[in-house]
């Protein structure tokens, strides 16, 4: 493991904004980062770039980040923080969150404010703190990575999201409508450190997030390897279903008891590789989905993320 990043004040701040979402959007960020700067008597480089700009951006800044001691910031939703997160970890640079999602399942677990003013400030007294991140097929995710059903479900949101707006009762009905369309049986062989498996499923999810986990209501703090968070990832299958009986589990999810289902299948593991039948197959991250080539690797890193997180929070 690479030494954790010693960061200088004086150096300025790299912000990584989406500038996707219009004008009017992008002064209201920068009016929260500049009064943030101006209050701790810091300075910052503010870096807006478009979606199809924003892995070469954050590469780039990145490196500089890590030339000047310094540290790159992901300002937006789950995609900006994850392609950040990429040129963070391949760098070692230190990252900061500010975010802008729906769930914002990673800045809640790691004490980071969901408000963007109080966050921008919170991170100004941030300290680089190394936390686990998992990969696949070496494509970093922090809070969880998919495949089958799950996502279809993401691009049916988006889909819906686009035309309804953001919203938590809109990702419901989203999701609903996509189960009642029906959906395909996943055939795939695991090979979970020398244990191999052939399964049906009609998706599988990979978690590296606990408060997500804990929240749909599979809890593997009882696990018998070592918890999450702790070199150990889990894994969420589901077996093969009906529609009604998968619409029964999402309520199951909704109301945090997805684990006393009967058809759920969740372990703990540090290093999964699962070869499905196709040669590519759609796999989501964090929210964006792309396709990979087969075989699918899931592990937790050994390189950990060094996020700037509160001294409070690293202490915890």
């Amino acid at each position: 493991m690479t030494q954790c990043p010693d960061l200088d004040p004086a150096a300025p701040l790299i912000f990584i904004i989406n500038a996707a979402s219009g004008r009017s959007d992008a002064d209201a960020k920068r009016a929260v980062i500049d009064q943030a700067l101006q209050a701790a008597g810091r300075t910052g480089e503010l870096c807006f770039t478009r979606p199809a700009d924003l892995p070469r951006v954050a590469r780039e800044a990145a490196a500089t980040a890590l030339a000047t001691r310094s540290a790159v910031v992901a300002v937006g939703g789950d995609g900006t923080i994850n392609a950040v997160s990429q040129a963070a970890h391949a760098a070692g640079c230190a990252m900061g969150v500010v975010p802008l999602g729906t769930f914002n399942y990673f800045a809640r677990t790691h004490g980071i404010s969901t408000e963007p003013a109080q966050a921008a400030q919170m991170l100004m007294q941030a300290v680089p703190t190394p936390v686990q991140v998992g990969t696949v097929n070496g494509h970093v995710f922090l809070v969880n990575a998919s495949l089958g059903l799950y996502p279809v479900l993401l691009e049916d949101r988006e889909t819906y999201k686009a035309r309804f707006g953001r919203s938590r009762w809109v990702a419901l009905g989203a999701a609903l409508m996509t189960l009642l369309r029906g959906h395909r049986q996943l055939h795939l062989h695991i090979d979970q450190g020398g244990v191999v498996r052939n399964v049906r499923t009609p998706t599988l999810f990979v978690g590296n997030n606990r408060l997500q986990l804990e929240q749909v209501g599979v809890n593997l703090s009882e696990h018998p390897a070592r918890p999450l968070d702790d070199g150990q990832i889990a894994a969420v299958m589901l077996k093969p279903i009906g529609t009604l009986a998968m619409v029964g589990l999402m309520l199951h999810g909704a109301m945090g008891t997805l684990g006393e289902a009967g058809n759920v299948d969740s372990f703990a593991f540090s290093r999964m590789v699962v070869q499905p039948r196709r040669r590519k197959i759609k796999v989501a991250f964090d929210g964006e989905v792309t396709r990979m080539r087969t075989p699918l690797e899931f592990r937790v890193a050994a390189q950990p993320l060094y996020l700037l997180k509160s001294a409070e929070g690293s202490r915890a």
